[in-house]
């Protein structure tokens, strides 16, 4: 089964897509990882929301932010993939999507994550490369990853 990506501002979300999209998130960050946190931070309206289909359901996501909002390159941030799905490599195909959205978007290939640490190598085959020093997000082990 492919995932069916779709690209779209926060004016186009629909209700229950945002509902879906904020219920994920709140899955894995919070309950799955054991991170109380902020997850609605108020920066969703300035996002772009790159969402993964599967048969109607939201699967796989990430948010992206155009140059100098976050960082002075673009951003990728809340890369998620739904715990049952993750065999099925949509990680990487939102990855793919969210690079192609930042291109189309905001006319860079130019990108900064935040990455957990556990999954360098994961960003790494995607051409990302590590900068500086490990450090805390929330009481998980992140570094920053950029890609030219």
């Amino acid at each position: 089964m492919d995932l069916n990506i779709q690209v779209k501002k926060f004016s186009e979300l629909k209700l229950t897509e945002l509902y879906d999209i904020l219920q994920l998130r709140s899955e894995v960050f919070v309950v799955e990882q054991n991170c109380v946190y902020q997850d609605i931070d108020g920066k969703d309206e300035e996002a772009l929301h790159v969402i993964g289909y599967k048969n109607n359901k939201i699967v796989a996501y990430t948010r992206c932010f155009r140059p100098g909002y976050y960082f002075e390159q673009a951003s990728i941030g809340r890369v998620i993939v739904k715990a049952r799905e993750r065999k099925f490599g949509y990680g990487h195909a939102i990855m793919q999507a969210s690079a192609a959205a930042i291109r189309k978007e905001f006319n860079t290939t130019s990108i900064k994550l935040s990455a957990q640490q556990y999954l360098i190598k994961f960003y790494e085959s995607h051409g990302y490369k590590t900068v500086g020093e490990g450090y805390l997000e929330d009481g998980i082990p992140h570094i920053a990853m950029v890609k030219d």
